[in-house]
């Protein structure tokens, strides 16, 4: 999402932050796989684990799930309704794709899971960068 909204030179308009629902992994870097991936692709995944917080709602006009435990979990943390209003399922953006359906996890797979992590991730975040280009007169 940060290379699609630097390459459309939103920037300074945009602001991208990613957190985790658990606390298991604040502080470390992206698993090297991820890394490896996004390089393959001329993508910087880089930055350190934190833990997503009701004080994000104030912060942030999205939060976007991965899956839809999550989104369940964030639907809990949303300080009230406007705070709920603001959750959405990635894939749901991906204009191609299934609606109301997970991004794989591919921390504990093999092969290629997180290339595919990666194409889905893509077409979803396309689609998001779209909706907020036509929903804020971007």
């Amino acid at each position: 999402m940060r290379q699609l909204v630097a390459t459309a030179r939103l920037s300074h308009t945009i602001e991208i932050e990613s957190a985790g629902i658990g606390d298991w992994h604040v502080g470390e870097p992206p698993d090297r796989r991820a890394r490896g991936a996004g390089k393959r692709r001329g993508l910087e995944i880089d930055g350190r684990a934190r833990r997503f917080t009701s004080k994000d709602f104030l912060r942030f006009e999205y939060v976007v799930a991965m899956d839809r435990q999550n989104r369940k979990d964030l639907l809990r943390l949303a300080p009230d309704d406007t705070g709920q209003r603001k959750v959405f399922l990635i894939r749901d953006f991906d204009p191609d794709g299934p609606r109301n359906a997970d991004v794989p996890d591919p921390y504990y797979g093999q092969g290629d899971g997180f290339e595919t992590v990666l194409d889905i991730c893509d077409a979803a975040c396309r689609g998001l960068l779209d909706h907020i280009r036509k929903h804020h007169g971007l």
